[in-house]
């Protein structure tokens, strides 16, 4: 038996030992759990009803936690995630709902690009909304120490958003973090943005007009800025100041106009940008690839590539949306 195989066995030994032990652990977090959200004004009946059947699922702490993480290169990344068959699918989607897609454009000024590249990537244009028990994931994330307060938020959001009959329970399968729907949304993200579009009474995420409406108006509340620019690729000098070079995505630092930028960039002036914009200089592969070269890739990055960090804080997420984004604009 291999060193490596002998410690993948005695980790799933232990995983699944420790799996085991959690159960009445879980079944008294429940118990209380349900006190805690009757209390905090939800339904009895509701919370009964929608917490029966929840349970501790091993498998959403292995993601959290314990899932390998396979890291590519920007490249790659961004090539598979904006490949010709991505925009095939896309523009399929928007020739069935034209229609409905553009109205929503044109109301909330948000690109209809744009709105395809999220569902694209997220979803694969809704073929991919997961399968997972929403509440048992959420659940079970609650239970867990981790991220407990977090998601025990999200849970009482979601049970609120049922008791409301915003949502119905019957369709709350997603992913195994509690996303839902054709972009993903989690609990608060519902409360705080989503729409009944077609105006009868419910929220259905995963049809196309209260999800591509909801999508919207939830990049517009944070201020995307219809028709300027997401970011540039470029080629960066050595004599960059390493406190301009941004490789995490939780908090962009140290930004600049673009004028300022010029100088460190190869072919700077060149770019034909609008010296004024708020700009900031991100290296992405710095901190995942290894032996990753510090200055290529790089980008310039505006305010509006900072907006869909706010949807996912992934630096090459938002690089991927904005690229596929740009390939549908030269097809539609």
């Amino acid at each position: 038996m291999s060193k490596i195989f002998a410690l993948i066995l005695t980790f799933n030994i232990l995983f699944h030992a420790l799996s085991n032990a959690a159960e009445p652990d879980f079944n008294s977090w429940l118990y209380n759990f349900k006190i805690k959200a009757v209390n905090s004004g939800i339904s009895k009946k509701v919370v009964d009803d929608v917490m029966s059947n929840a349970k501790f699922l091993p498998k959403v702490i292995e993601y959290d936690r314990f899932q390998p993480e396979f890291y590519e290169d920007t490249f790659t990344y961004i090539k598979k995630r904006s490949s010709r068959k991505k925009i095939k699918e896309g523009l399929r989607l928007y020739k069935k709902e034209k229609l409905i897609i553009d109205k929503v454009e044109k109301e909330f000024g948000v690109e209809k690009e744009l709105l395809l590249a999220l569902m694209g990537i997220e979803t694969n244009f809704g073929k991919y909304l997961g399968k997972m028990d929403i509440i048992s994931s959420l659940a079970t994330l609650s239970f867990d120490k981790r991220r407990s307060d977090f998601f025990t938020k999200e849970l009482l959001i979601l049970l609120n958003l049922v008791d409301k009959e915003i949502v119905k329970k019957d369709i709350l399968f997603g992913s195994w973090a509690g996303a839902f729907g054709n972009f993903q949304f989690m609990p608060r993200t519902i409360k705080d943005y989503a729409i009944d579009y077609n105006k009868n009474k419910t929220i259905e995420l995963k049809k196309t007009e209260d999800s591509f409406a909801s999508a919207a108006n939830y990049l517009k509340k944070i201020g995307w800025k219809k028709n300027q620019p997401c970011f540039i690729k470029i080629n960066l000098r050595d004599n960059i100041p390493g406190k301009y070079l941004n490789s995490s995505a939780r908090n962009i630092k140290n930004k600049k106009k673009v004028k300022f930028f010029l100088k460190y960039i190869d072919g700077g002036n060149e770019l034909n940008l609008e010296n004024n914009l708020n700009s900031a200089i991100i290296i992405p592969d710095k901190d995942i690839i290894p032996g990753a070269e510090t200055y290529k890739p790089a980008y310039i990055v505006f305010e509006n590539y900072e907006k869909i960090l706010k949807w996912n804080r992934s630096l090459r997420f938002a690089l991927a949306v904005c690229t596929l984004k740009d390939n549908f604009k030269n097809e539609i």
